[in-house]
């Protein structure tokens, strides 16, 4: 996939954002129509601000039915299964180590030194940054990104456009 971010990309992200974007690197993920899905981003903003989300989920379609998830409480059951089941823990936990190997590839920022995103590695808190890790680096890394991902079957895919 190319991940080179065009003029046209930074004009999608603004109408999906609603806001000038800030700190983005590259298109992480693209819809099948070839709009940003998920945009990496700088550890460090231009005015200097410490910005810990690597890979932001910026479709619509996606937002939407990742905060609808959040409303229906999907996070207490993932939450759940992570107190339960240590495999899952380490997965969880090397999902984190992953994000931030992949954050510290864009330069160190001393203020988020061990922080990544989601609420990993002990919880889960934001479904949107879970998926867009995954939707960003592929299935197997980043597990509730995974079951994120397919809670939303049904409801949105990132092999159907809805732009």
């Amino acid at each position: 996939m190319d991940t080179t971010v065009t003029d046209r990309d930074l004009e999608v992200l603004a109408e999906q954002l609603g806001r000038v974007p800030r700190g983005v690197v590259a298109v992480a993920a693209r819809c099948v129509c070839g709009r940003p899905t998920v945009v990496r981003t700088a550890p460090r903003l231009d005015d200097g601000t410490p910005f810990p989300t690597t890979y932001y989920l910026t479709s619509p379609g996606a937002v939407k039915a990742a905060s609808t998830l959040e409303a229906e409480g999907a996070m207490v059951g993932m939450n759940e299964a992570l107190a339960q089941d240590a495999d899952l823990r380490a997965a969880y936990l090397a999902a984190h180590e992953d994000y931030l190997a992949r954050r510290s590839e864009l330069g160190d920022v001393p203020e988020i030194a061990g922080v990544s995103a989601g609420g990993m590695p002990t919880r889960v808190k934001c479904l949107h940054a879970l998926l867009g890790h995954t939707l960003a680096v592929g299935p197997g890394v980043n597990p509730m990104g995974d079951r994120t991902l397919e809670l939303l079957s049904g409801v949105w895919s990132p092999d159907r456009c809805t732009c």
